[in-house]
């Protein structure tokens, strides 16, 4: 007897075992295809070798900050201060190293424990003054662009040791030292969402909070880790972009915190949680680099570049909620 229930098509398949394997939604790589296509035919100069590694170079910082957008929006918070703590993380490194005079490791381990100290922050006011996370990130977005200008006096930082230069300039065997940094980042984030008690768990979290505590999970302590673990990756971006630049600028980051959450969100994470994937992830600030980057060669104004990056982000969220409200039907 045939069965009643309407079998999955072959697309449908594919779809769930790139989910369910690879942790990716097939759309996100087809789009990175087209779109990779398109600029192709529409500069000669896309396909080129040096002009990858520039694609690579640039996603390399927004590619970190998406990475922390990806837990913060998987666990149902969302943190709108990525992109200043990025400036105050770099400020901060070469106000160690460069005005006071310290060892470079420690100014390496200033940038993170500034956007650490940011990120904790934001959790202690989310999980213990139940301020509202769009409020507290906010309000974080200015604090910290704001104590970035007062400890640099307004001014970039110049002159950083060499050591912390090579990290955004060195190339070992001719890959920049950015792009090894992200894709190391990315693997130990993916191996940490996806196979991990503590990656259930922040999932968990953005699915149904009172769900995960009634499961025994506590969800303001991990909470609390989530946002903390967001400021430290967005100062080791800070740190990339410091290092690459060779300053400590403090309007580093500005508008970047947008583009790091179109990125998580055409990976394919949901903008209310629940489902997030670091590849994904990875794949959307693809999408995010090779746009821009296809936009520049064609002498597409700034300004209309910023239009576009916000009707993708608004397009990436329609096709998510069409896709969630499809997948409830079935």
């Amino acid at each position: 007897m045939a069965s009643e229930t309407a079998q999955p098509g072959f697309w449908s398949r594919v779809q769930r075992a790139s989910v369910e394997r690879l942790h990716i939604r097939l759309e996100s790589l087809l789009v990175l295809v087209a779109l990779s296509a398109v600029m192709a035919v529409l500069s000669p100069y896309f396909l080129s070798l040096s002009n990858f590694l520039n694609i690579l170079l640039a996603t390399s910082t927004i590619g970190v900050l998406a990475i922390a957008a990806t837990f913060v929006i998987g666990s149902g918070g969302l943190d709108l201060s990525l992109g200043s703590v990025m400036g105050l993380s770099g400020v901060a490194g070469a106000f160690v190293a460069v005005n006071l005079g310290w060892w470079s490791p420690l100014a390496v381990l200033a940038c993170i424990l500034a956007g650490g100290i940011a990120g904790y922050i934001n959790g202690q006011l989310v999980t213990r003054a139940f301020v509202p996370a769009f409020i507290v990130t906010l309000g974080m977005l200015g604090l910290a662009r704001g104590l970035a200008l007062v400890i640099s006096q307004g001014r970039a930082i110049y002159g950083l040791p060499p050591e912390i230069v090579y990290i955004g300039q060195g190339r070992p065997f001719g890959v920049p030292m950015p792009v090894i940094l992200l894709v190391l980042t990315a693997i130990v984030a993916h191996c940490l969402l996806a196979y991990t008690r503590f990656g259930r768990h922040t999932l968990a979290l953005g699915d149904s909070e009172g769900a995960a505590r009634a499961a025994g999970i506590r969800v303001e302590h991990h909470r609390r880790i989530i946002y903390t673990l967001s400021g430290a990756l967005a100062g080791l971006a800070g740190l990339l972009f410091t290092a690459r630049v060779n300053a400590g600028d403090p309007t580093a980051g500005i508008n970047y915190e947008l583009t790091a959450i179109t990125a998580a969100i055409i990976g394919g994470t949901n903008l209310f949680g629940g489902r997030a994937s670091i590849l994904g992830t990875m794949i959307g600030a693809l999408i995010m680099g090779v746009l821009q980057n296809g936009l520049t060669l064609l002498a597409v104004q700034s300004y209309y570049q910023q239009m576009a990056i916000g009707a993708v982000l608004i397009l990436a969220v329609f096709i998510d909620q069409y896709q969630v409200r499809k997948e409830s039907r079935v």
